[in-house]
């Protein structure tokens, strides 16, 4: 099975998810790809924000294009929050695959989303739930994050983020907390369970 991580990260929250998200797809034996969508706020605004420096980390990642989806028969897809939704670069790289769409090369694929949000309740769910709608309008077979697959998610010991949507990390409002291990875990788990749930349909 082929299993392709797309995400877009401004700080790396989502890029070190969407690693963890690869390491637990291949795990389960896919090949995969991790792909990031561009960035599109203009330099001197990412400067102003800080996030010049944090994007170092992952530019060298190949950016995803819209063909790229049809490759895999399982996508896992990184998107933050914002204001509950997802953010207007994931958005503007959807707007991106009406062709995709059009000749439904996405159709029976499994999708799945993971996002971070900065508190504990700011959205995460919402926007997992907001890119799950436009997966759907593409005839894709969503999956979630099974407690059985990541029983972590039972954990009340600590903060951390995820739920039976997908999982997600928390950043704090300054964006200063990197995912935990816990989220992480929850991450690796997510790719594992997608790989797998891609094998079966592969095989049909």
């Amino acid at each position: 099975m082929k299993v392709a991580v797309v995400f877009y990260s401004m700080f790396g929250h989502m890029y070190k998810m969407a690693q963890a998200a690869a390491e637990g797809a291949k795990a389960a034996g896919a090949e995969v790809k991790l792909l990031r969508i561009p960035e599109t706020l203009p330099p001197a605004v990412l400067a102003a924000m800080k996030a010049d420096e944090a994007q170092k980390a992952f530019a060298g990642v190949p950016a995803v294009k819209p063909e790229d989806l049809e490759w895999a028969d399982g996508i896992v897809f990184g998107v933050p929050t914002r204001y509950g939704n997802m953010s207007s670069q994931t958005a503007a790289f959807f707007d991106s695959t009406g062709q995709v769409w059009q000749r439904g090369g996405l159709v029976g694929k499994v999708g799945s989303v993971m996002s971070s949000s900065a508190t504990l309740h700011g959205g995460a769910v919402p926007t997992i739930l907001h890119v799950q709608s436009t997966l759907l309008a593409h005839g894709m077979v969503i999956a979630g994050l099974p407690y059985a697959k990541f029983p972590g998610l039972f954990d009340l010991g600590a903060v951390n983020g995820g739920s039976v949507f997908g999982a997600a990390a928390v950043t704090s409002g300054d964006g200063s907390r990197m995912p935990s291990e816990h989220e992480l875990g929850a991450a690796k788990a997510q790719g594992a369970w997608i790989a797998e749930l891609a094998g079966r349909l592969a095989k049909k």
